[in-house]
């Protein structure tokens, strides 16, 4: 258990400074002021031209500039020229920004552990099974007004703050009405065929789940015979009997799941919304009610490489095994070449209604979002070192796998706000929100057969067979839980003396969070020890998942097996969070020109999360899980100051210069700090979390140069440095052909860098052209103990998942008669450390991935627009490198959509 409470200097600093500030507002208050009279003034009408792209950056850009710590803003309009479908790959567009797994979002450098995202100024939950943070493809861009990205703490923020705080802002509710529909198609040109299965989603059956419970979790003859006091009878011996019961059990699951190579459907969505304002006249206020939903499915299919690199491995090894030859000098430990199939369906729906009356206003907005993801992949493995030596042309054997996996994801979010500006008490402001959400993912199904394919001395296929060993068939089911109640407000004051202009702030954060993750495990083993051919052509090959039949079971003596660990061991896993937060701040404008900003916020953080299992069946089980030393070592209070300051130079040469500084913390994930056991999905590498893992207090310096021409041209350069106490980086280890990965707290670290955005126009090359994009370059190093660090080859390195440099860059045009508008957008990473290298190994890069984009929009009329775009223009493919040798490769494929929008 940690504990920290403390108060630092910077932090007396800032309170002080409060504290005098408040005490002058109030002797000023206390003088006489004259009453100034009403100026009775005429406003001319003034009627304003621009391209798309100056309309809709204009707020965007106003808003940025206005911002009393660093943000930058993506603005619904910029999002559709884009052709982004969700927040996460329209997060790329943004200074500094790069997208990991198509889902999480690194800021300068920072892993997503370093950034959060909020909804509307919420905490929300994640409906990701691995990481605590909210995969942000799955919130649509549909829903989304802007997406602000701070990047330099503010004491109204969370104080777990390392990169950057996303906040996701929703569509604000219509004055007047709306309504729109889209229409859209489209296609990956690698998924016109692919692979299907009749999968089932029934989940756990109830049979067996009455039987763990009634054998205790063992399902073996033994233990059944003495479970349910079995003899021998009519019906046979005991073992007889026992076999007879474990069969009805293993005859429960789904077991008539084979792929089909058929055509796929194109992808294609739908999406609409209506929206209206009406007058009440009872108190005179407004009414505003909006409604909007959205359908999309699409298709993937990818050929993958996945290999683990041989300690042994040389210049000049062999990255394919065609021959003895390359089989005797191979890269590779093990190496797989897959080919998965994926089908995505996604739905979504917001409702909002709220009332507005002078300077208050008040509304309700229900999200509801729901993510479904089904999956195929099936090939083969080769080991041609190591332990375990199946090769196609040395023995004649490789292993073969078939996977199938559904899941479902779901956020359901209810969320009440308030603004309210009280004109007759000194123009007081106040904003709250109450927000409740649950996320949920489900795994019905996830199912991995396991076989050998045996081939002649030519290479060419002759069966399939089924050895006799366990696992041959493991069938696991998931669920997870994740709760989320958050509550704030924040109260501002303005004030104007002594030629100053004071905007005095205060708020209280309320977050509280529950997770309960569980998971099922069962295995169909081999019982007889022998050998069972289960295909012999070469075009039945896709099928041979539907071997398990009854009469095979029953004559081949396949038994089930619960794989759940025995205790103390688990691979469940509960958790408890709360933050409670307290914050003052203040915004100080000196003479037009200097703008002085700062605070401090106060925080208490508790968790508290434990291992548990499906085998809890006594006080015995209760006591060893629930013991007062687990309860210890997985617990965490926490609390602290944390102060920023922010000074900023408004120039009449339309300039600013920023400079900040501030004292945040990065806490470890749920999942980290639970000794159990589980697949990551983005390095398919088998990691457990560590009790104790400890925060990472950090401390941020920012610089800033921005321009804003008359033009709606703008520039900007910024500088920054992050020092990190403690930092939580990954290790490996390396057990029989497999790499297992578990956390650490290193020594230190540290990230610096500098950045550059721009907006120009480009109407001298040629009329409505122009071009928008940022540049970052940084670099980074983190220190592990070498006792902490296992057989990690480099103990100092740079931090996991970090990129030297990021460019993202866009070529646009808007036609003067405002009826075509294109965009060709790059992005581009450098390459990464995926995971890091052991026993003398490389670290493993992720390469540079060269992602260009056409969006090309048609607008026949001031009401609809059609929509053309292609992903991934040049073709390019995922690829990560160790030592040089490619381990893993995965095809991406271009996407062509095309799409109809019409507004009302």
């Amino acid at each position: 258990m940690s504990t920290q409470h403390t108060l630092k200097p910077l932090a007396v600093a800032v309170s002080l400074a409060l504290l005098a500030s408040s005490q002058a507002y109030a002797q000023d208050q206390s003088a006489e002021q004259e009453p100034v009279a009403a100026a009775d003034t005429t406003i001319e009408e003034v009627v304003t031209t621009g391209t798309r792209l100056q309309g809709s950056a204009a707020a965007v850009v106003d808003e940025r500039k206005n911002q009393a710590f660093v943000a930058d803003i993506l603005g619904a309009e910029q999002l559709s020229r884009t052709g982004d479908s969700d927040a996460a790959s329209a997060l790329r567009r943004v200074t500094g920004l790069t997208l990991v797994d198509g889902k999480f979002v690194y800021v300068r450098g920072l892993g997503e552990r370093y950034s959060s995202a909020r909804l509307n100024g919420a905490s929300i939950p994640s409906p990701d099974l691995t990481r605590n943070v909210i995969p942000l493809d799955i919130i649509p861009s549909t829903i989304i007004e802007s997406l602000a990205v701070q990047k330099v703490f503010s004491p109204s923020m969370p104080a777990a703050f390392g990169g950057g705080n996303i906040d996701i802002r929703t569509k604000s509710l219509p004055t007047d009405f709306q309504a729109s529909f889209e229409v859209g198609i489209g296609q990956s040109d690698n998924a016109s065929s692919g692979y299907t299965y009749n999968r089932n989603e029934a989940g756990v059956p109830q049979n067996i789940r009455d039987a763990i419970v009634k054998y205790r979790g063992d399902f073996s003859l033994r233990n059944i015979i003495s479970k349910d006091g079995l003899v021998a009878n009519e019906l046979g011996s005991a073992s007889d009997q026992a076999r007879a019961i474990n069969a009805g059990l293993a005859q429960a699951l789904p077991r008539d799941i084979s792929l089909q190579h058929e055509s796929l459907d194109p992808n294609y969505s739908i999406k609409a919304s209506i929206g209206n304002s009406f007058e009440e006249d009872f108190f005179g206020g407004n009414i505003g009610v909006l409604a909007a939903a959205a359908y999309d499915t699409k298709w993937n299919v990818s050929d993958r490489k996945n290999a683990v690199l041989s300690e042994n491995a040389e210049a000049g090894c062999a990255t394919t095994l065609n021959s003895a030859e390359e089989v005797a000098n191979s890269c590779y430990n093990t190496v797989s070449e897959t080919t998965q199939t994926t089908e995505t369906e996604r739905l979504n729906g917001v409702f909002s209604v709220g009332y507005e009356l002078d300077t208050h206003s008040v509304s309700y907005t229900k999200l509801y979002l729901t993510d479904a993801e089904d999956e195929s992949e099936f090939g083969i493995m080769q080991s041609p070192n190591g332990s375990n030596l199946k090769t196609i042309y040395g023995s004649g054997i490789a292993n073969r796998e078939h996977e199938f996996k559904y899941e479902e994801r779901t956020l359901d979010i209810d969320q009440v706000r308030g603004q309210h500006t009280l004109l007759d008490w000194w123009g007081i402001g106040f904003d709250w929100q109450y927000t409740e959400s649950k996320a949920e993912t489900d795994i019905p199904t996830d199912i991995s057969y396991r076989f050998d394919d045996l081939f002649n001395g030519q290479g060419d296929y002759l069966s399939t067979v089924v050895t006799g060993d366990d696992n041959r068939a493991v069938f696991q089911y998931v669920g997870m839980q994740d709760q989320v109640k958050s509550y704030s407000g924040n109260f501002s004051l303005p004030v104007t003396f002594a030629g100053l202009d004071i905007e005095f702030k205060a708020g209280y954060d309320f977050t509280d969070k529950a997770r309960y993750y569980t998971t099922d495990r069962f295995a169909m083993d081999n019982g007889s020890g022998l050998r069972v051919t289960v295909n012999d052509d070469p075009n039945g090959i896709l099928g041979i998942t539907d071997y398990l039949t009854n009469d095979r079971i029953n004559d081949s003596n396949f038994l089930l097996s619960y794989r759940e660990p025995t205790s103390p061991d688990a691979d469940d896993y509960l958790a408890v969070q709360k933050t409670d937060a307290l914050y003052g701040a203040f915004d100080m404008f000196l003479n037009n020109h200097w703008r002085l900003a700062g605070g401090v916020r106060w925080e208490e953080f508790k968790q508290v999360s434990l291992a548990t299992s499906s085998l809890i069946f006594d006080r015995n089980d209760i006591e060893t899980f629930y013991s007062e030393e687990r309860i210890l070592n997985g617990t965490t209070l926490e609390d602290d100051f944390y102060p920023a300051l922010s000074l900023t130079y408004i120039s009449d040469d339309n300039y600013q210069l920023r400079f900040g500084f501030s004292e945040t913390v990065v806490r470890p994930d749920i999942r980290e700090t639970v000794p159990v056991a589980y697949y990551d999905p983005i390095t398919d590498i088998r990691t457990i979390g560590r009790a104790g893992l400890a925060s990472s207090p950090m401390t941020n310096f920012d610089a800033r140069f921005e321009y804003f021409a008359d033009n709606g041209d703008n520039y900007t350069v910024s500088a920054f440095y992050k020092d990190i106490d403690k930092p939580i980086e990954s290790v490996l280890s390396v057990g029989d052909e497999e790499y297992t990965l578990n956390y650490v707290n290193g020594i230190s670290a540290e990230v610096y860098g500098i950045e550059f955005e721009w907006l120009h126009d480009l109407t001298y090359v040629h009329d409505g052209l122009f071009t928008t994009g940022n540049l970052t370059w940084s670099d980074s190093e983190a220190v592990i103990d070498p006792a902490l660090a296992g057989n990690l080859t480099n103990p100092t390195k740079r931090l996991t998942g970090h990129s030297e440099y990021v460019a993202n860059l866009q070529l646009g045009y808007d036609s003067m008669d405002g009826n075509h508008s294109s965009s060709l957008v790059y992005n581009v990473f450098g390459e990464r450390i995926l995971a890091a290298g052991i026993g003398g190994r490389g670290d493993a890069y992720e390469q540079p991935f060269h992602s260009l984009d056409l969006v090309y929009n048609f607008y026949p009329d001031f009401n609809s627009k059609v929509s053309f775009k292609v992903q991934n223009v040049l073709g390019e493919d995922q690829d990560v490198t160790q030592s040089g040798i490619t381990v893993q490769s995965r095809e991406v494929g271009r996407v062509f959509s095309l799409s109809y929008s019409y507004e009302f």
